[in-house]
């Protein structure tokens, strides 16, 4: 669309002699700031301003400045301005991003397993208050606090916009806020640190009417964190009728099943790729 309207305006000007007319723009110009373009010779006439979200037409008296109010350029981009009297003249300009002024955050994943290197990832976008990414230089303050009472903090510079960091999960289960700021804007997003695979996983039995009752201990990963309830413990029995595994849920922190059991028995337990103790009983009573 701008090209076709700057072709439009301009096909008349290559067919005619240069004018003595110019147009100036700053070398400068950061989005949202107000600005004059300087001209050399007669400014009368109409004048456009096209750029990324702008596509202005007004007309313009003699003078030596055309001012541009910080409404017409808050889109960072390539901006063209063309001014048309019985000759066009053009000049282009680039309006940057001004200074950091809000954040887009972005952390993933919401939920982790505790102690697990660089599994947290925190991604911050600085942007100007016109939504633009600032792509020069600004710094991100990023700090976690955790539910626990535990707190970090790390500076990190921006590259081309963006601010990232890794972390690690903490040894107990908790609740994590991860924040990112640039001046006087502050973003946080929660992760939930929930505990990791089962260990140490210890099995006992007690015989219930004609059925044999196999029960966990208390599961928890190896910081002592409780695996939470619904998280599947299988049990697998072999006797002389073959061999049957039976998976159970967690529930308030134990996991059980019945097994009938003809003569001898072995039984053992897994949670993922986590073995537990294994149990060797008799037949039923």
């Amino acid at each position: 669309m701008r090209t076709v309207i700057t072709w439009l305006l301009c096909s008349l000007a290559a067919a005619m002699p240069a004018t003595a007319a110019e147009l100036h723009a700053p070398k400068d110009i950061a989005a949202g700031t107000d600005f004059s373009i300087t001209v050399n010779g007669d400014s009368h006439g109409t004048f456009y301003l096209i750029g990324p979200a702008t596509a202005e037409k007004r007309s313009v008296e003699n003078g030596s400045e055309i001012s541009i109010p910080g409404t017409d350029i808050e889109k960072a981009g390539n901006y063209q301005a063309i001014l048309c009297s019985d000759e066009c003249v053009s000049t282009e300009f680039y309006v940057h991003a001004a200074e950091a002024d809000r954040l887009s955050l972005l952390v993933h994943p919401s939920r982790v397993p505790v102690a697990t290197t660089n599994a947290i990832s925190a991604v911050a976008i600085a942007l100007d208050r016109f939504h633009n990414i600032v792509f020069s230089h600004a710094q991100v303050d990023f700090s976690v606090n955790s539910n626990n009472g535990s707190s970090a903090s790390h500076a990190q510079p921006t590259n081309r916009g963006i601010a990232w960091i890794r972390l690690t999960s903490a040894a107990k289960a908790s609740s994590a806020k991860i924040s990112a700021a640039v001046g006087d804007t502050t973003e946080t997003r929660v992760v939930e640190q929930v505990a990791s695979e089962a260990c140490n996983l210890h099995i006992k039995s007690y015989w219930e009417a004609n059925h044999l009752v196999v029960q966990t201990d208390p599961v928890r990963d190896c910081s002592g964190n409780n695996v939470p309830d619904g998280t599947v413990v299988s049990f697998t029995k072999t006797d002389r009728s073959g061999k049957t595994t039976v998976d159970a849920p967690i529930k308030k922190g134990i996991a059980k099943a019945e097994m009938p059991v003809v003569g001898n028995a072995r039984i053992s337990v897994a949670s993922g790729v986590v073995l537990g103790n294994e149990l060797n009983v008799g037949g039923a009573r």
